[in-house]
């Protein structure tokens, strides 16, 4: 990623002059505006940024971009821009996806590019629907969902993004809700700043097809006791009054509530994240139920990356080998001399 100290960018540097095709109060105007905002943040010349996508409500993200951008074939986005980014290391790549077109039909291509760690941004809109082909249920709908697909409700169970890029030895995990501009741009711009593979998921709200899915924890008058917001190397404490916070209960998390029991804000446990071992970082990630929700940068560690170690040893091969033209290639092979 190439960054500049003398040039400054406004939001308003990364927009593309082309009208916005989704519908009125869908969470994509959201991200999109908070994407714009962080590239402008991380100062990332807009041709040297590339927005990758595939299929989907979401996948439209890269012609509103001035930047360049393939709207690629669906669930193929994360090969295609692991090939951008092997072909052309300096440029910052961004990957925009569903939850249908991300862990679907490119299930595969998530989990091997995060376990392979390339410089790559993924932003996983998650509004637990197929909203492009009118509202099959995807494999983020909770079981027993009614869909035009599942008119009985699914007998499925969800994948949880966290607990699959984690699980696939993901380096950085962050989640944010469409609607919150401010933590948005945070995890954005950290994103932007790791070296390997972000994953960012957007708790979004579809409002045709699965309106108000996320409401029971990121409506305000929810939000704070239901979602806590993490920041790295600070009590994890929420709630309305700023009262409750995370301990462990043997190997499992809970919530207490500062001043019952003898439980003081010392008690409560520190986030971390940039710890190497990931199990809290799992934990955190799939929070629910009766603990909140986790937002914020949840998994933040630096690791080698796929892109540093390939092109490493393409130098170190070069290095070695005589061959330089297609001619020295062709000559080292077995030739006959024909009179």
């Amino acid at each position: 990623m190439n960054t500049t100290e003398s040039a400054q960018y406004t939001p308003k540097d990364f927009k593309s002059d082309q009208y916005v095709r989704w519908c009125p109060g869908c969470g994509d105007h959201a991200v999109l505006n908070s994407l714009q905002k962080a590239m402008a943040e991380l100062g990332i010349k807009p041709h040297e940024t590339a927005v990758i996508s595939g299929i989907g409500c979401s996948s439209r993200l890269p012609y509103y971009m001035n930047t360049y951008g393939f709207h690629t074939i669906h669930g193929r986005a994360a090969a295609i821009a692991s090939g951008v980014k092997l072909a052309n290391p300096s440029l910052s790549v961004w990957q925009i996806t569903g939850d249908g077109d991300a862990l679907a039909i490119g299930g595969n291509h998530f989990i091997h590019l995060i376990r392979r760690n390339i410089d790559i941004n993924v932003i996983l809109f998650n509004n637990k629907i197929y909203g492009l082909t009118k509202g099959q249920y995807s494999p983020t709908s909770d079981k027993g969902f009614v869909s035009k697909s599942s008119p009985h409700g699914t007998v499925e169970e969800p994948f949880r993004p966290g607990e699959l890029a984690i699980g696939a030895r993901g380096n950085f995990f962050a989640r944010a809700i469409d609607n919150d501009l401010k933590s948005s741009v945070e995890v954005f711009t950290a994103a932007g700043k790791h070296k390997g593979t972000s994953v960012v998921e957007m708790l979004l709200n579809c409002v045709i097809y699965n309106d108000k899915v996320h409401e029971s924890v990121v409506s305000k008058e929810y939000r704070a006791d239901r979602t806590i917001l993490l920041e790295h190397g600070k009590p994890m404490i929420f709630g309305q009054n700023r009262d409750k916070g995370l301990v462990l209960d043997g190997f499992n998390l809970k919530v207490a509530t500062i001043g019952e029991n003898g439980i003081t804000e010392s008690d409560i446990l520190i986030h971390d994240a940039k710890c190497e071992e990931n199990i809290m970082h799992y934990k955190l990630a799939t929070m629910g139920g009766d603990l909140p929700v986790a937002l914020g940068i949840i998994r933040d560690y630096a690791a080698p990356t796929y892109d540093d170690d390939f092109v490493n040893q393409l130098k170190e091969v070069q290095a070695k080998n005589p061959v330089r033209t297609l001619n020295d290639y062709l000559m080292n092979l077995e030739t006959w001399e024909i009179k």
